[in-house]
This record gives C-alpha cells, structure tokens and sequence, in this order.
C-alpha cells in the first residue's frame, strides 16, 4: 500500500497505540523505505523475533493486501459486465478483443479466487457495485446514454463467472 494512503488511513481509525518495538527506528523505516521494511520484518519473523517486530504497521499491511484483492475482484468483474454490456448492446461494433477480455477477465479471477476461496462468496455481493461501475464505464466508451442500460444486473455472478456463458443477443 502507497506510505500516504496507509498514513491517511491511519489517521482515519486512529491506530492503536504503537508497540515498545514500532516506537524504535522500525517507523522511521517504513516510512522510508517500504521494500527494506517489508524485508526486515519477514526477517524478524522467520527469526522468530516477534517483540521486535512493528506491529501496527505489520497488521495494517496485512490487512492491505485482503482489501487490495478485493478492489482487484470488484474491478474485474466490472471489466467484464462493461464488456458484456457493449457486447449485448452494440452487436453491429462486436470484436474479438470484447470477448478475448471478457475470457481473460474471467480466468484471472479464477486465480484469485483459487488463492483465496472467501473472495469468490464476497464477489456476490460486489455485483451491484461492479454493475454500476461497469455502466458508468461502458456510458464512457459507447456514447449511448445510461437509459439504454438496465438499472440492475443482467446476469447472475454464476453467470457472470461461468468461463463459457455469453448472453443472448
């Protein structure tokens, strides 16, 4: 996570108290230089130095990288709603690279979801974010207006997952 989101966030919940460890030169180093910092405490774990370890941060690292997987979900299947959009409601401008995106889309988050079962429960309940992105974008790129999009999803997230389902025109 970029140091100036995690400060703002930090600042937003107001963090716990820092550990006796990340009131060492440990903060100043995450400041700095977040590689070296990530470096050094899978260091000090593998080491099993766990008191030296900066904890709040750690944990608010940790907890970073679940929220990025999940924005990376709600993003992709609002790439593939887009494109699903412009497919059912532009078939005269239909081109492979739609449906090659769509299939790639699809099969990269198979990946995620294979890494991380709990997020393919959750991507249900993304779908109407990502519905709702998707029109807004595919608005974007068509030029149609947003009344010729449905104000709900057209397809289920099984449907919008399943590596072989196309809608029908």
């Amino acid at each position: 996570m970029a140091k100036s989101v995690a400060r703002e966030r930090r600042a937003r919940f107001k963090a716990p108290a820092r550990s006796p460890a990340a009131t060492s030169a440990r903060p100043n180093l995450y400041d700095r230089d977040m590689y070296r910092w990530t470096r050094e405490q899978a260091r000090l774990l593998r080491a099993g130095k766990l008191a030296e370890l900066d904890l709040a941060n750690l944990a608010e690292e940790i907890e970073s990288l679940g929220n990025r997987d999940q924005r990376e979900v709600r993003s992709r299947l609002a790439l593939i709603l887009m494109h699903i959009l412009k497919w059912r409601f532009q078939p005269d401008k239909r081109t492979r690279s739609w449906l090659t995106t769509i299939v790639t889309q699809r099969q990269e988050l198979e990946g995620i979801f294979e890494q991380s079962p709990s997020l393919r429960r959750r991507a249900a309940l993304m779908l109407e974010k990502s519905f709702a992105d998707a029109v807004r974008q595919a608005v974007s790129e068509t030029g149609l207006p947003r009344t010729t999009f449905p104000d709900d999803p057209p397809l289920t997230i099984d449907q919008t997952l399943d590596p072989d389902y196309m809608p029908e025109d």
